[in-house]
């Protein structure tokens, strides 16, 4: 089957802004290059100029029409006229003395600390100062600035607006000079109060802002794609806890539905693929733990249900590392591990998708089939490579599978035969070998290899009484709310059927 028909780029893109497509569109130009997947350069290039059309990236897309119609072709005059309208207008806004005077102060250290230390780093305090020229409509304008630089291209100047004006609505801790400064003496005596006692300060996970709105909430997303754009993948990471945690605070407060959040959890699970499949810290396990909370399941079963693709190859990725940092004694033991596959061939029943890397996990996990396993994983290579967020994952990919592979034909048997291993692994024997006793001493089972008779004896598993217990109470909370809702949901119904009762009963009588 064609490698095009698992591209999930038409998938993805509704879920993502137009600056962040063209780095995928860019790779389907390589793979086309490449000859890995059957679409045509012009076709490619055709939508990259169609989606270049709302941006204000005029010089890029006279780059791509060029590429379309000829070096030498000339520039139509529409675009040319575009591109001194989007200059005319970058002057202006940048022209705006209100603007200026923002800009000059936030790089103004010195005063900046000053008034983050009145507590006068606001909007409202900095329009009381008639002298600094600020105003909420200056803030506007310079908002409207940093999305012009955005739509341009600039996106570390647009990162660093956002930045200034998320500050204004902010109280991070006082800057050590300024807590230098409050030192009390009294009666010969020095005492420093404790920093929480002198400045209360905003939530740290969401850039220390006091409250949210739907505003800021556009500010705090307008952020993330900055910093997603720049491939600054440690500060994406807290943007995008930011984001997750003012949506989640927005519905609390009532400022949002529940349809709009779901839409949001989205948008925010397609743009997190950029950050955790580019993250090397433990980003794929941030990435399993976010898909598998229930409001983000939800999304994914609801509105995104190709995410199953990067949910399993996470999994199959990061479940040796995440039995390792869950055991008590530096051994796995894979109770965490095999929570995670339960899980996740629980959410492969009620998602209508799948692809090799879903059906090789099915094939193991459900059939048990392991020919079928083995077919797929060779289709998996194919997939791998030319998906944008796992093709520089695909080499560990095929390891991991080939682990998990023999993990699971070695849990069904008692006793294995290495010739048998061997063959199955495309090895010789004692390379096979050598392989099996490093899978043995880091793998989540328990085996030896008996030498003598050229086998693998599997071990019987025992789990603690830690374990047992661990395993069995796990979903108590959740068991025993389900069980009070519906009591409560019983009571309701018998206390309206007794109040329908009793209005029958009066008309009767009347």
């Amino acid at each position: 089957m064609s490698t095009a028909t698992y591209d999930l780029t038409n998938a993805i893109s509704p879920y993502l802004d137009l600056h962040m497509m063209f780095p995928l569109l860019e790779y389907v130009d390589s793979l086309i290059t490449n000859k890995a997947i059957p679409y045509s350069s012009q076709d490619v290039a055709k939508a990259r100029l169609s989606l270049l059309r709302p941006t204000h990236m005029v010089d890029y897309a006279m780059d791509i029409y060029r590429e379309l119609h000829g070096k030498d072709s000339e520039i139509p005059k529409e675009m040319e006229e575009q591109k001194k309208e989007v200059l005319q207008k970058l002057e202006e806004l940048k022209a705006d003395s209100g603007c200026k005077a923002f800009d000059e102060l936030c790089q103004n250290v010195e005063l900046r600390n000053k008034f983050l230390k009145a507590q006068e780093w606001n909007v409202n305090s900095l329009d009381k100062k008639k002298e600094l020229g600020i105003t909420p409509q200056v803030i506007e304008t310079y908002r409207q600035l940093a999305k012009f630089n955005f739509d341009c291209g600039a996106y570390q100047v647009a990162n660093d607006m956002l930045s200034n004006i998320l500050s204004l609505h902010a109280l991070p801790p006082l800057p050590k000079d300024a807590e230098a400064d409050d030192i009390i003496v009294e009666d010969d005596r020095t005492e420093s109060k404790s920093s929480d006692e002198k400045h209360k300060t905003g939530n740290p996970n969401v850039y220390y802002l006091t409250s949210i709105n739907k505003d800021l909430l556009q500010i705090l997303w307008g952020k993330f794609s900055c910093e997603i754009l720049l491939e600054n993948w440690e500060e994406a990471t807290t943007a995008l806890t930011a984001v997750k945690l003012s949506i989640e605070q927005l519905v609390y407060t009532n400022q949002m539905t529940a349809l709009e959040a779901l839409r949001q959890r989205t948008w925010l699970l397609h743009w997190s693929l950029f950050v955790f499949w580019n993250n090397s810290a433990k980003g794929l396990e941030k990435m399993v733990e976010l898909f598998f909370s229930e409001k983000y399941l939800q999304a994914i079963t609801t509105n995104a249900p190709h995410l199953l693709r990067y949910l399993t190859a996470a999994v199959l990725l990061c479940k040796r590392r995440v039995a390792k940092s869950t055991s008590r004694d530096g051994r796995s033991s894979g109770a965490e591990a095999r929570k995670l596959m339960r899980d996740l061939v629980r959410l492969m029943n009620n998602c209508e998708y799948t692809d090799p890397i879903v059906e090789f996990v099915e094939c193991l996990c459900v059939k048990f089939d392991f020919e079928g396993a083995q077919e797929k994983l060779a289709e998996c290579e194919y997939v791998l490579n030319t998906d944008f967020f796992l093709c520089k994952r695909s080499a560990l990919f095929m390891e991991e599978a080939r682990v998990f592979v023999f993990e699971n034909y070695c849990r069904i048997h008692d006793k294995v035969d290495l010739s048998v291993l061997a063959t199955k692994l495309a090895m010789d024997q004692e390379a096979a070998e050598h392989w099996i006793v490093d899978l043995i001493r880091n793998a989540l089972l328990h085996a030896k290899i008996d030498s003598e008779n050229g086998c693998v004896v599997m071990g019987a598993e025992s789990h603690s009484v830690y374990e047992q217990v661990m395993e069995r109470t796990r979903d108590l909370n959740l068991r025993s709310a389900s069980l009070v809702q519906n009591l409560k949901n019983f009571v309701v119904s018998v206390k309206k059927e007794k109040v329908k009762k009793m209005k029958a009963a009066i008309e009767n009588d009347e």
